[in-house]
């Protein structure tokens, strides 16, 4: 009979636990894990790319659903354990929840320090430290202008850069002189601040925060020394404590964290600790690694293997900083009895610095080039002599003398032990790596990725993977291999889309079958990129997979975070009549709409709409959708052109909504912005979208390949022209070779750097190429139709999405096939 095994948090060190568990002993135990959060297991150490709007929260997922189905977990998620019985051995939920186990495991984490200053309970006062704080900071930033964080580490920094990203003005307040004092030397430390002034953020070092003004939401900032910032949002990155509150109320010993041997074990009988809320020899850790490390020993523990026991852990850090590589581990401050070598190179950004003790190198500080950080962190831990051989630690045998020769990944990677960690982000080590490609076959960097997770966060330890993999197999072996379009494929996108061509492939399954998916149903990356590059081929033939659409296109509406939608109706280059706002506040107050919001598009956002009423709604508006969710034509910005501005040049209202009503319902490899304005002073922000046109006299500039997103980019000329037929049909064909050689979710600022615009000008420069590529996309346009007109205009249609929507299931609705 199993062993009931109940885990008191769903973490990162808590699941890496039991997934090297279930490794080592798959049927012994019955495992129940309470999680607080509403989620599967994700990585925290990502949240800065969400905040970035780099990646969403199914990116960052570590475990899906499945996964703790597949493996007989029970996961109670969005409970919150609030009570142990030693004696009893039994668990309680705020819920009502009672789990029995025979094994306990806290793996509670760790909690957000909060300045405990007058306001700190203010409105607009938080943490950086789940999925929860990245929402708020998301939304506050659509309201609010200006941004303090407190604390100058890492993730001070990460919450920082996501918050400009988001479009805000960020201060960065730091008791210390120094930025990431516990990671960078002084040096290291003043090359990223000058970095990241470059990027816009503001600095106030040296200040003690002393409260926080305003009334019920955060004004302000007042520092001991009588200066004030301004604020409308505050967040603080000042350090975690253990989360160690729930055990000790259950008798456990707590000191700073919750008290364990070199076994994991607390000082009650079958209840162990794991992870941030974890003190071992005096020691509370904070970053990952050595978190992995613990769960390790543990795993070994509970499944009855032996081992040595944990004995702490050298600490590393390398990660990158808002886009600058970092790296630093040991001792890598100036002490007495050690010496440095150092290499700064103010030109290119380039900052090393070895430290070393009687010969050993004890610390390393890497800025701006982090190639060398898992020889030196290797050379840290095995505690070599290079007494009188210092410089080979940087330069090699030459000493510096006849440059840098290489590192010698084989030696490199034979000196690494096996459970050694190779990936901080997700703890996966050497062993790990190794035993995916003895066993599983795995012979490429993006097959060890999707095995194992490796180079899957921060992509800091690619280069290891790989000398992994080289050391492994042979280079010819790894060479031979290509990253395909995902991990279920090898082909790149060239090579599907000219399979898709060449054999007449007209739906995704097909495509899997016959081009040998190793997964015969896809994934969620490759579904909706074959069902576009199907639609993009064969326009008539192809009939569009609703299936293999994302969540928002399947609804015809953009999700938020509580469950509800948001609709937004076309509104031609943000021209409206009386009539059609009064129709929008009549629905908006027939359906009760919590929201009515202007967007930076020039339309009207509908928002916290219930997914029962979209149908209704839809009919009601009698307007087209915006496709504000869509990967396709969004919105058209216009100035007023010579209309009304004495300034304009042309009307550029009539050009923007003859483009937004030429293009709209286009289906493209990701989502397109375009604007209109009526002369170079630019009101519409032409110059930052997938394709702008600026009026000049006499004509028409065209610019394309801008962004004005997470990753702001100027467009570029593209041509000139005089009429406004010209205008259509240079962005038809733009557009049009866009669709055709761009990867699927492409933007067009990311596809124009690949292929460059030297090659999208030659494309583009004859007549009867720009003409082909023109009777391409018209063909295509005669076939699109609004998705809400055939719904509210078939009963069939109707009344299928109405009885999927009746049900309430969001799984249903992912799944359902509704053309």
């Amino acid at each position: 009979m199993k062993k009931k095994l109940v885990m008191i948090g769903n973490g990162m060190a808590g699941v890496s636990f039991v997934e090297q568990l279930l490794k080592l002993s798959p049927n012994r135990y019955d495992i129940s894990i309470i999680g607080a959060e509403p989620h599967p297991n994700y990585n925290r150490i990502m949240l800065s790319s969400v905040l970035a709007g780099d990646a969403s929260m199914n990116d960052i997922v570590l475990n899906d659903w499945d996964w703790y189905r597949d493996n007989g977990i029970t996961l109670l998620a969005g409970h919150e354990a609030v009570g142990v019985d030693a004696e009893r051995r039994t668990v309680s939920t705020k819920t009502g929840e009672t789990l029995a186990y025979d094994e306990l495991v806290f793996a509670t984490g760790s909690l957000p320090f909060m300045l405990p200053i007058p306001g700190a309970d203010k409105e607009g006062v938080i943490a950086f430290r789940d999925i929860k704080d990245c929402e708020t900071m998301m939304e506050a930033a659509k309201h609010y202008r200006k941004a303090i964080v407190i604390g100058g580490g890492l993730l001070g920094l990460e919450a920082a850069r996501g918050l400009l990203n988001l479009g805000m003005e960020v201060g960065v307040v730091h008791n210390g002189p120094c930025l990431m004092n516990r990671q960078l030397d002084e040096t290291a430390s003043r090359m990223l601040q000058a970095e990241l002034e470059g990027q816009g953020m503001k600095f106030l070092l040296a200040k003690q925060s002393a409260s926080i003004t305003g009334e019920a939401r955060v004004t302000g900032l007042t520092f001991k020394d009588g200066t004030h910032e301004e604020a409308d949002l505050i967040v603080m990155a000042i350090g975690i404590r253990p989360n160690a509150q729930l055990a000790s109320a259950g008798g456990v010993l707590v000191n700073d964290g919750i008290v364990v041997n070199d076994y994991m074990e607390t000082s009650i009988p079958n209840v162990y600790a794991v992870g941030e809320c974890v003190e071992h020899r005096g020691v509370a850790y904070g970053l990952v690694a050595p978190l992995y490390e613990q769960g390790a020993v543990l795993a070994k523990r509970l499944a009855g293997v032996e081992s040595d026991g944990y004995h702490g852990s050298v600490l590393s850090t390398k990660l990158k900083v808002s886009g600058v590589n970092v790296f630093s581990a040991g001792r890598y401050t100036d002490e007495p009895g050690t010496k440095a070598l150092r290499v700064q190179d103010e030109l290119d950004g380039i900052y090393k610095k070895v430290v070393f003790e009687n010969g050993r190198v004890v610390g390393a500080v890497l800025f701006g080039d982090t190639s060398d950080s898992s020889k030196l962190f290797s050379a840290i831990r095995s505690g070599k002599d290079y007494t009188g051989k210092e410089k080979e630690v940087l330069f090699g045998p030459s000493g510096g003398a006849g440059g840098k020769e290489p590192a010698g990944d084989a030696d490199l990677v034979a000196a690494m032990s096996g459970d050694e960690i190779v990936c901080g982000c997700n703890g996966v080590t050497k062993d790990t790596l190794l035993e995916a490609i003895a066993e599983k076959g795995c012979v490429s960097v993006p097959e060890l990725k999707a095995c194992t997770k490796a180079s899957a966060g921060c992509g800091g330890c690619k280069p290891l993977v790989e000398a992994i993999l080289t050391t492994t197999l042979g280079a010819d072996q790894v060479a031979a291999v290509k990253e395909g379009i995902c991990g279920c494929t090898t082909l790149s996108r060239d090579e599907v889309v000219g399979a898709i061509q060449q054999m007449r492939l007209t739906t995704t399954k097909e495509v899997m079958h016959v081009l040998e998916w190793k997964h015969p149903e896809g994934c969620s990356k490759c579904r909706p990129a074959l069902n576009y590059y199907l639609g993009m081929a064969f326009p008539e033939e192809h009939e569009d997979e609703q299936e293999s659409r994302f969540v928002n296109e399947r609804n015809h509406a953009n999700i938020q975070k509580d469950g509800t939608y948001s609709v937004v109706p076309r509104i031609y280059g943000g021209v409206t009549t009386p009539e059609d706002l009064k129709r929008i506040a009549i629905v908006a107050e027939k359906y009760q709409v919590p929201l009515v919001k202007f967007t930076g598009g020039q339309r009207i956002d509908l928002l916290g709409v219930k997914k029962e009423d979209l149908p209704g709604m839809w009919k009601d508006l009698d307007m087209p959708s915006g496709y504000a969710y869509g990967k396709s034509l969004r919105t058209v910005k216009t100035c007023v052109g010579n209309t009304f501005c004495r300034f304009g040049t042309q009307d550029a209202i009539k050009m923007g909504v003859d483009l937004e009503k030429k293009f709209e319902r286009l289906n493209t490899p990701h989502k397109v912005k375009l604007a209109v304005s009526g002369c170079p002073r630019n009101c519409a922000e032409a110059t930052i979208k997938d394709l702008g046109v600026v009026a000049i006299d006499g004509g028409w500039e065209l610019y394309v390949g801008g962004n004005g997103g997470t990753r702001v980019r100027a467009a570029e000329l593209l041509t000139k022209v005089k009429t406004e037929e010209e205008v259509l049909l240079w962005t038809g064909a733009y557009l049009q070779y866009y669709r055709e050689t761009a990867n699927y979710m492409e933007r067009t600022s990311e596809w124009s750097v690949r292929v460059g615009l030297d090659t999208i000008k030659k494309a583009l420069e004859k007549q009867e190429d720009r003409d082909a590529l023109n009777a391409r996309i018209d063909q295509t346009l005669k076939l699109t139709k609004d998705p809400w007109k055939q719904i509210i205009e078939s009963d069939e249609l109707r009344s299928a999405f109405e009885a999927l929507t009746a049900t309430g299931s969001s799984e249903a609705a992912a799944q359902a096939d509704v053309k």
